[in-house]
């Protein structure tokens, strides 16, 4: 056969496929491309923030994400042991809003029989709200940062000054205590604020300045470098917060684990701390994923920040399990400082 004659074959062929045909398999291409592209949509949009009293997640599998290290021995190098097991507590209301022996500090102290000290500042920031201290605004002299500035510098004057003229006492018992403390004796260095850098809007990271001070993830990273360099003996444990609720701009009571105020939600500033303590070789202990959940709030919450003391109760069994675990066989216990 030629190949003219083949060709004017395969042209009758194909003449005799109705041009409905190729309508029909062409929009069930479009089709397929259109629904898979709202399916993406509709997973990258997510749902509603807006809390939902009936919305039950206790099927959901929870991964607790600590991170534990042992400190190195070259850093306990020329540093003297005086056998007793110290702790200090730096934070805000995770551990000032109940110091008494329900308090998460007192359960801890009961569990290990260490000697704690509690160097909270209530309803302090981990981040600062400006780049300098300012006179109209000292609350940034308890942000993290600047507490850890204090210590290094051995210079606790504007701390204990500034706290004289607060209604709450706790502020000056804090700084009072950092200041008669000797931190050649501190074992361990436990810190855990709650989520007010999220609600205060602050914001999480710089990534032009990692270390920057007005930043959630900065504050944490400067501060801790700050200790390890003066004190490398002491070993660091970072604490995170645990879930709570906020409230949008209608006033609308929101869940934290989702809503985003502009620099993230509750799990953003999670991982900003977790890699903090990555990036720093500090153990993270995890209290939001496994500990507080949506569906059982009201067995753990106060209000909607904070927790009661069946919460630190199992924050306080958490930790201890984690970083002092011979503590619990031993059942040892003290008084607290």
């Amino acid at each position: 056969m030629g190949k003219r004659r083949r060709r004017r074959v395969k042209r009758e062929e194909t003449a005799g496929i109705p041009n409905w045909v190729h309508l029909i398999i062409l929009l069930l291409i479009v089709g397929l491309v259109a629904f898979m592209a709202f399916r993406l949509w509709k997973w990258n949009k997510g749902t509603d923030s807006v809390y939902d009293p009936t919305e039950d997640t206790s099927e959901f599998d929870i991964e607790v994400l600590d991170q534990v290290f042992i400190l190195s021995p070259d850093k306990l190098e020329g540093h003297e042991d005086d056998g007793v097991d110290t702790i200090l507590f730096l934070g805000n209301d995770a551990i000032t809003y109940d110091t008494t022996e329900t308090g998460l500090v007192s359960q801890i102290q009961q569990l290990t029989g260490a000697t704690v000290y509690n160097a909270g500042f209530p309803g302090s920031y981990v981040s600062m709200k400006n780049a300098t201290v300012q006179s109209d605004y000292t609350d940034d002299l308890y942000s993290f940062y600047n507490v850890t500035q204090s210590i290094v510098n051995d210079d606790y004057s504007a701390l204990i000054e500034d706290s004289q003229s607060r209604s709450d006492y706790q502020y000056y018992t804090s700084a009072t205590t950092l200041e008669s403390l000797d931190f050649n004796t501190v074992d361990t260095l436990v810190i855990m604020y709650d989520a007010n850098d999220y609600l205060g809007l602050r914001t999480g990271m710089n990534p032009d300045n990692d270390v920057d001070p007005q930043t959630y993830m900065g504050s944490f990273k400067a501060g801790i470098q700050a200790i390890q360099e003066k004190y490398p003996f002491i070993r660091i444990v970072l604490m995170s917060f645990t879930f709570c609720y906020g409230y949008d701009s209608d006033g609308n009571l929101v869940n934290g684990g989702k809503y985003d105020y502009g620099n993230g939600s509750l799990p953003t500033y999670f991982q900003h701390a977790m890699d903090v303590a990555g990036d720093t070789g500090v153990s993270f202990i995890d209290n939001y994923y496994g500990t507080v959940t949506q569906s059982n709030t009201s067995e753990y919450l106060l209000d909607n920040i904070h927790v009661n003391q069946e919460c630190n109760a199992y924050i306080a069994n958490h930790f201890v399990e984690q970083i002092y675990p011979d503590a619990l066989s031993s059942g040892d216990s003290s008084t607290e400082e």
